[in-house]
């Protein structure tokens, strides 16, 4: 599966960090029961690899990564997880290498015009951008959109709930990332709920026609 394609498969990929391991599973099953089959599991935890290969052995419908990969050797380490595509914050002449020899679908991340270059000369042309609103939100994705209108953009970082319909407006956004589908509160309380109704909300933004 292509990072164009699982950027299609639903408007918001949620940007989850699990502390504990008992939860991975219940939030997961909680996302995709509203409709949010693509989850990225951030490797912010000592957790976060188990939490994705708990995800991939259980959770039927999700298709779980692995988020802020930053080493070339987090890609052995996804994969060996069960992972099925990865995030990154940036990109370097290393990670291009590593994700190539890994086969790991990867959606990198870039904050500015020159990083969009070099990310595309790298053969990336599905971007994330971060950290969205600290590099401009709206109005940068719109002037990226003249001098790029071949890259299609993840813009994730401080993206909410009533942000993100202003976001998958423009052309030239196939989805957000978010956290705000995983609240810290409602994931310690166990409150999967609230985390389906969420996601449901969530999966049932539209995106711009393309």
């Amino acid at each position: 599966m292509t990072p164009l394609e699982l950027m299609r498969i639903g408007p918001v990929i949620p940007v989850i960090v699990v502390d504990e391991l008992a939860k991975a599973v219940p939030l997961a099953r909680a996302l995709v029961a509203g409709g949010v089959r693509v989850l990225e599991v951030t490797l912010r935890t000592p957790v976060a690899l188990q939490a994705i290969r708990a995800i991939a052995d259980a959770v039927d419908g999700a298709i779980v990564g692995v988020g802020t990969i930053t080493r070339p050797e987090d890609f052995d380490l996804a994969i060996a997880a069960g992972a099925r595509f990865g995030v990154s914050p940036g990109l370097t002449p290393a990670l291009t290498q590593a994700a190539r020899a890994s086969g790991l679908p990867l959606l990198p991340g870039v904050m500015t015009p020159s990083d969009a270059i070099a990310a595309r000369a790298a053969g990336f042309t599905e971007l994330k951008l971060f950290p969205a609103q600290q590099a401009g939100g709206i109005d940068m994705l719109k002037a990226l959109g003249g001098p790029f209108p071949d890259v299609t953009f993840c813009p994730t970082g401080g993206v909410t709930a009533a942000t993100a319909p202003q976001f998958l407006a423009l052309p030239n956004v196939g989805c957000v990332g978010g956290s705000w589908l995983t609240p810290k509160d409602a994931v310690a309380d166990g409150n999967w709920e609230r985390v389906t109704a969420l996601a449901r909300e969530a999966a049932g933004l539209r995106t711009a026609v393309r």
